[in-house]
């Protein structure tokens, strides 16, 4: 029983970059957008999130103000990222595809060359730490595997109902599915197609320097060339695994999160067996689940990587 709340626990804030992430990237791909450079965007959010409270926020007053800066310079810088990477692939119809793989080699290439220049080796911060909420953390089992965990966490699963209202409940996630799926006739109806999927892209970047942000202030408080380590395109493919609806991709996040704490724990074990097969055994989960898995063709955006020209008809 321990060996399985272990893991429980484990994985729940293990899931929480992949699912802000992949949330994020549910978005672009709603409105039309396939976007590969998530891993970079992610990259530069978890570099400039942990430089906040590294630089400036050493020997502050309140030096936990400086960790929440962080995520709002990584929001931010990713916001603009996502905009960046609107203008090359909405504005100048480059393919998305190859696009993507150059924003994820910018960013990376980015990050580290920042990260070497400004701070020059592994350093540590303090970062953003467990925050149990009073009462409920108490609870036996239920409160260390639902209660006792970073705020960011709390926060990355109230996203998911957040995310499900704007998509279906609001204008402007009508006009997100819209672009997404039949950008013609929304155009023929006064939707701006290209300032749509550009806001959905903001959004998207947003999430993602989020997401990156999030592994170097709350779960390993460093930064490293390999932080994101391909979740970046675990993301991606979540979203494809969770047909672009919220909570499908939050059951995904958590089913990838779980392999990976049991990787760990299994480690933990001491079993004489080589490792290198456990550390691949979340990214073969992804596969094989993607692989067997029936995509809707009800839910995908139909107009998904395909560039819009309204002076054009195909």
């Amino acid at each position: 029983m321990t060996f399985i709340v272990n893991i429980l626990s484990l994985g729940i804030p293990f899931s929480v970059a992949l699912l802000i992430a992949s949330l994020g990237e549910m978005f672009n791909q709603r409105s039309g957008i396939f976007n590969l450079g998530c891993e970079g965007m992610m990259a530069m959010g978890a570099f400039l999130g942990m430089l906040v409270p590294y630089t400036i926020g050493q020997g502050a007053d309140v030096p936990g103000i400086y960790n929440y800066l962080g995520l709002l310079l990584a929001s931010g810088v990713g916001a603009l990222l996502g905009l960046f990477f609107g203008l090359v692939v909405v504005t100048f119809r480059a393919p998305q595809g190859i696009a993507g793989i150059g924003m994820q080699m910018f960013g990376v290439g980015t990050a580290g060359t920042l990260f070497r220049h400004f701070i020059g080796g592994t350093q540590s911060v303090p970062g953003i730490n467990t925050a149990p909420i009073p009462g409920l953390s108490k609870i036996p089992i239920l409160g260390t595997l639902f209660f006792n965990h970073n705020p960011m966490v709390y926060v990355a699963f109230l996203f998911v109902p957040i995310a499900w209202y704007i998509l279906f409940k609001t204008p402007w996630g009508l006009r997100v599915r819209a672009v997404g799926t039949h950008p013609r006739a929304a155009d023929s109806i006064g939707i701006q197609v290209n300032k749509v999927r550009f806001q959905a892209l903001a959004v998207g970047g947003a999430l993602a320097g989020l997401a990156g942000a999030y592994l170097s202030l709350c779960q390993v408080k460093m930064f490293s060339d390999e932080i994101i380590a391909g979740r970046g395109f675990i993301a991606v493919a979540l979203v494809y695994f969770g047909h672009w609806h919220p909570v499908k991709i939050m059951a995904g996040a958590l089913l990838f999160a779980l392999a990976q704490a049991l990787q760990l724990a299994i480690q933990g074990l001491g079993i004489d067996f080589p490792y290198e097969f456990l550390v691949m055994l979340p990214y073969a989960l992804v596969i094989v689940v993607l692989a067997f898995s029936r995509k809707s063709q009800k839910t995908g955006p139909s107009a998904l990587g395909k560039p819009f020209n309204r002076e054009i008809r195909t």
